[in-house]
């Protein structure tokens, strides 16, 4: 330090430093427990989209890596994929909720998805201090995908949607070994080249599977899983899960995320957290504190952590 320098020093006694102190110290236990371990985070929602969220998501991410943990993001991009459609006047329609993704709407997707927003975020990550490198599950033949089918349709109702057939993580395996912070696109592709759409929730369900992730977190737009009286519902075990969702308390658009929580679950992963994405830090809240910041779901039944 040169003569000039000057150091701010701050009393010890003052409250926001104690606090500071006090958080730091909480969170020892759970920087123990994660060092090492690999993280697959699915990035969507509100944190995609507003700023501030985005600054914070990718700081939280690059400071997991600094403290050891492997993280691994999967990324989705609907809103910003519809928005582009219009832009470009290609028209879509819809079957039971999901949008047909025929030829022209497909090339759209990979365009938005595996440029726009891929790079956006990895381009975030870098001015957090973090190496990042963004791919599509297309590159190194990382997912395989088939068509997905819905029930009582044909086959090809959906077009160029898909859903995940296999995994070949060497291409993340050697990333992570080279300090890189992996950033995927859910974009999948067929034994004969053809590229499809794939849910991003079922991507990072099947990349922690094939990872032996530690714990899986889905941010999503809303605090978690809801008791029938809206309250937080912070743990839980994969049966309860299940009569939640056979009493009608879990419905709509949450079940395809919690079908996804379990297959991890029931498939490996120790853990699955539901998070709201809207919460400023929410992943460094959810790892690092006692009080976290969604509903866990794993194994057996145990709290936030």
């Amino acid at each position: 330090m040169s003569e000039s320098s000057t150091v701010t020093r701050h009393d010890p006694h003052n409250g926001d430093a104690a606090t500071t102190a006090r958080i730091l110290n909480e969170a020892l236990p759970y920087l123990q427990r994660y060092a090492g371990e690999t993280i697959v985070i699915k990035y969507g929602g509100n944190a995609m989209t507003d700023e501030k969220l985005q600054r914070s998501f990718c700081e939280n991410v690059v400071m997991m890596k600094q403290v050891g943990i492997e993280p691994v993001v999967v990324h989705g991009g609907g809103p910003q994929i519809g928005d582009m459609l219009k832009r470009l006047d290609v028209k879509s329609h819809f079957v039971d909720g999901m949008r047909v993704t025929d030829k022209a709407t497909m090339e759209v997707v990979e365009m938005v998805l595996g440029g726009l927003v891929n790079k956006q975020i990895v381009s975030l990550l870098s001015q957090a201090g973090g190496r990042a490198l963004g791919l599509t599950g297309k590159d190194a033949r990382l997912i395989r995908a088939r068509t997905m089918q819905l029930p009582g349709q044909p086959l090809d109702v959906l077009g160029f949607v898909g859903e995940v057939a296999s995994v070949d993580c060497r291409v993340l395996d050697r990333l992570r070994n080279q300090d890189f912070i992996p950033v995927i696109a859910p974009i999948g592709t067929d034994d004969k080249g053809a590229s499809y759409n794939i849910n991003a929730d079922l991507v990072a369900s099947a990349i922690a599977i094939a990872l032996g992730a530690s714990r899986l977190l889905l941010l999503t737009n809303t605090p978690g899983i809801l008791d029938a009286e809206g309250q937080l519902l912070t743990g839980l075990d994969s049966a309860a899960v299940r009569a939640l969702i056979d009493d009608g308390t879990i419905y709509g658009g949450m079940l395809p995320k919690v079908s996804c929580a379990l297959d991890a679950v029931d498939r490996g992963v120790p853990s699955v957290v539901i998070l709201d994405g809207r919460v400023e830090h929410a992943l460094l809240l959810e790892l690092f504190t006692d009080q976290g910041a969604g509903t866990l779901i794993g194994t057996s039944h145990s709290g936030s952590q």
